[in-house]
């Protein structure tokens, strides 16, 4: 066997180790439409309340954009795992897919599909499996502007980064170090969010909606 291969199983048998030692509280698995705004913000949050790496996944979806390809593959990754990642099959107890309405032909296809999921699956220990949309209308960004904001009529997403830029003049997608940034706000966003949950749900569009609270919350809860 080749060095690069023998580089290769040692790196494989070092993320399966990680995932065996994996914390005590639920194996959670992540996968957004966005290949940088959401991942990052998510793994900040894992990072700032030192949430063990094994028990809490967040990866981009790699189908394409459209959320019922994020549905699709969160449900490939979650049966079929992904050893170079160090993801074994059906090693979770919650899965997560987080999207958003904006002008997504296939949005409400992805929501049936994740409901059609919700525990239907079953993980390496033979337990039912959660399996829940967290959809933003009209975008991720909504959940940022109540931070700062109370919003209540549709709104469009343009008018979503303009209102947040004037918040957080140099945000933009990508951007590193939101969640520390808006951090302090958060009880305000929670608030907000879960008023309008009350109102409203991710099939409701055009009215303004985010799930996003439910799973941050879940998330600050399991801090060490």
């Amino acid at each position: 066997m080749g060095r690069d291969n023998q580089a290769r199983d040692r790196q494989l048998r070092r993320r399966s180790l990680k995932q065996a030692r994996r914390a005590s509280y639920a194996r959670i698995l992540i996968v957004t439409e966005g290949s940088k705004t959401e991942p990052l913000y998510l793994e900040e949050i894992r990072s700032t309340y030192q949430l063990h790496s094994a028990n809490v996944e967040v990866q981009p979806g790699r189908l394409g954009t459209a959320p019922i390809q994020v549905v699709r593959y969160a449900q490939q990754l979650f049966e079929d795992g992904d050893l170079r990642r160090g993801i074994r099959p059906r090693s979770f107890d919650q899965v997560y897919v987080v999207f958003d309405r904006d002008d997504h032909k296939s949005y409400f296809d992805a929501l049936n599909l994740a409901d059609s999921l919700d525990g239907k699956l079953h993980n390496d220990e033979r337990q039912q499996v959660s399996f829940k949309a967290i959809a933003s209308i009209p975008c991720f960004e909504l959940w940022l502007l109540l931070h700062f904001e109370e919003i209540r009529a549709p709104i469009h997403r343009n008018e979503v980064m303009d209102r947040l830029q004037i918040h957080v003049p140099d945000y933009e997608k990508g951007k590193v170090g939101v969640f520390s940034m808006t951090r302090n706000r958060l009880p305000d966003a929670t608030e907000r969010a879960a008023s309008l949950a009350r109102q409203s749900n991710a099939y409701t569009d055009p009215a303004p909606y985010t799930a996003l609270h439910d799973l941050v919350a879940l998330l600050c809860a399991l801090r060490t």
